[in-house]
């Protein structure tokens, strides 16, 4: 089998400064992998992540290194000289793709799922002022799920957005910003409030045991592969956010969300900003997630082709011209 292989880095302006605890960005660069055999072209998408130690240079460098694997069709060894992280999961998507293209069947049909149903996805509000916050949370009226990126100070935040949309649920995403003691400040001001999640409060690799508290406490940046899992769940997590980009690809995506499952975490399905064929993989696998946090697109001015159908906070799964 001979095919092409194509590298693209591309770059897409976000809507307006997207903020977070540790960075603020008015930009993402993504690299996109194309597999053709000159009738069919399967595509995958990554976001290299510095927090990470990625970038564009280095994850194209990576996937250059696969060119004579993949241009003989081989696979299974080109997918195998990559760790977990961002070019393995653009390799893995696009192979994917490729051959479900060429085989005329559904990608969800390789890992025996039901066929994919639309879903609510939470929307996120960039880190800004309480004041900023409780607007935009009034302008996303159309999203009953609130996702809310905040720093160490963010109790005034919590509060000013729930006065705003007291009908939305809320997820914080402090991004590893908190200490154990503001955590605990936090948790015991949550009662009053609708707070599904709680997201990364602490650094990633703390040793120190969670607050008991009956909302749930996400592992993101502290979770990568099925690796993690029992030290997570030592540590007092009870819920996980699977991204692609960090474990390697839907098909260590759908091991990790399986595995997770079984001993008892709730799953989301998370994303970096990033464009609708890097949502699309993890639509897929919907069923095996109990939160869907795939809003990246919209936090972007402009989307790829043939993007997903955002219907209010209704993400539906992508046709086949965008993947799978």
């Amino acid at each position: 089998m001979s095919l092409t292989f194509k590298i693209q880095a591309k770059t897409y302006p976000t809507r307006g400064s997207f903020t977070i605890s540790r960075s603020s960005i008015s930009q993402i660069e993504i690299v996109e992998v194309q597999i053709s055999d000159g009738d069919n072209i399967g595509r995958g998408e990554c976001r290299p992540y510095p927090r990470y130690g990625d970038s564009v240079k280095s994850v194209s460098k990576q996937l250059e290194g696969l060119r004579p694997f993949i241009e003989k069709g081989d696979f299974n060894n080109a997918i195998n000289q990559l760790p977990p992280g961002p070019a393995r999961n653009a390799i893995d998507c696009a192979w994917l793709d490729f051959r479900a293209k060429q085989n005329d069947v559904p990608v969800w049909t390789a890992f025996d799922l039901p066929p994919p149903t639309p879903r609510e996805t939470a929307f996120t509000l960039s880190w800004a002022s309480p004041n900023i916050m409780a607007d935009a949370a009034i302008r996303a009226a159309d999203h009953k799920f609130l996702k809310l990126k905040i720093g160490e100070n963010g109790l005034d935040h919590v509060k000013a957005i729930t006065a705003a949309r007291p009908d939305a649920k809320l997820i914080i995403d402090a991004n590893e910003a908190l200490t154990l003691n503001a955590l605990e400040t936090m948790l015991s001001a949550f009662s009053n409030f609708n707070i599904a999640l709680i997201e990364q409060p602490l650094p990633a690799g703390h040793v120190e045991h969670l607050p008991s508290t009956h909302i749930p406490i996400c592992a993101d940046e502290g979770l990568h592969t099925v690796d993690d899992l029992p030290e997570l769940w030592r540590l007092g997590y009870r819920a996980v956010n699977v991204k692609l980009d960090k474990c390697g690809g839907l098909t260590a995506g759908v091991k990790l969300m399986q595995d997770a499952k079984d001993i008892g975490f709730l799953v989301m399905a998370g994303c970096m900003v990033s464009t609708s064929l890097a949502m699309a993989p993890m639509m897929i696998a919907e069923s095996l997630c109990d939160v869907i946090d795939l809003d990246g697109p919209l936090l972007l001015s402009k989307d790829i082709e043939n993007g997903l159908n955002y219907n209010g906070a209704i993400v539906h799964p992508p046709n086949a011209s965008l993947w799978g």
